[in-house]
């Protein structure tokens, strides 16, 4: 029973991602797995259960992943590049209006978004950034917490659909872009040495 579950999360995480969220119905989901939508509605109550539980399993590699990329990175700058790599292969492939469905349609999964924003991923900037301090490869005049959110915010403002409509936005590249803004920011001396040797080594590569 449970591996016919994460089956349908699987397939289910397939098609949101290809399609969008609002736009597959249950009855193409049931299309895309060969089954009927009784056999879905046997494991789940509703579409909105699906896309909770999809997005519970997201933020579980998340974590594994950040957690993963703290402890094997050799430096501040090396961390901080590993989160914007995750980020953009992480969102690279998503339709663009996944997360305005998110938003609109299924407040309970979007609300688990922001809460493992707000109690993960700023403790993991915030640790980065005091990092990165201690090793001198940022800025030792900033305020982390107040950068730490500001980090957090870019989120809001990529994903509200105000400047960057969700139909015409390469949302990769907005991300890379505002990763390589903010290490850029914090960075000293020290830190866009390396950074500008790291770059290089990777364009070389």
């Amino acid at each position: 029973m449970e591996e016919k579950r994460e089956e349908i999360l699987l397939k289910a995480t397939q098609v949101y991602t290809r399609y969008g969220i609002r736009s597959v119905t249950m009855d193409d989901l049931a299309r895309e797995l060969s089954v009927s939508k009784k056999t879905i509605y046997n494991y789940f109550k509703d579409k909105d259960e699906i896309v909770q539980e999809i997005i519970k399993t997201k933020l579980e590699a998340d974590r594994f992943n950040c957690g993963l990329n703290e402890s094997t990175a050799k430096n501040a700058i090396e961390e901080l590049l590993g989160i914007s790599q995750f980020v953009a292969d992480m969102v690279k492939n998503v339709h663009p209006s996944v997360f305005y469905d998110l938003q609109k349609y299924h407040p309970k999964a979007w609300e688990l978004l922001n809460t493992h924003k707000w109690e993960f991923l700023f403790g993991q900037i915030l640790k980065n950034i005091k990092r990165g301090i201690d090793e001198g490869l940022y800025r030792d005049n900033m305020n982390p917490d107040l950068v730490a959110r500001l980090h957090l915010a870019k989120s809001d403002l990529v994903f509200g659909g105000e400047f960057f409509p969700i139909d015409q936005s390469n949302i990769e590249e907005i991300f890379t872009e505002l990763f390589r803004l903010q290490i850029r920011g914090m960075a000293s001396e020290k830190g866009l040495e390396y950074l500008k040797q790291r770059l290089n080594n990777q364009e070389n590569a």
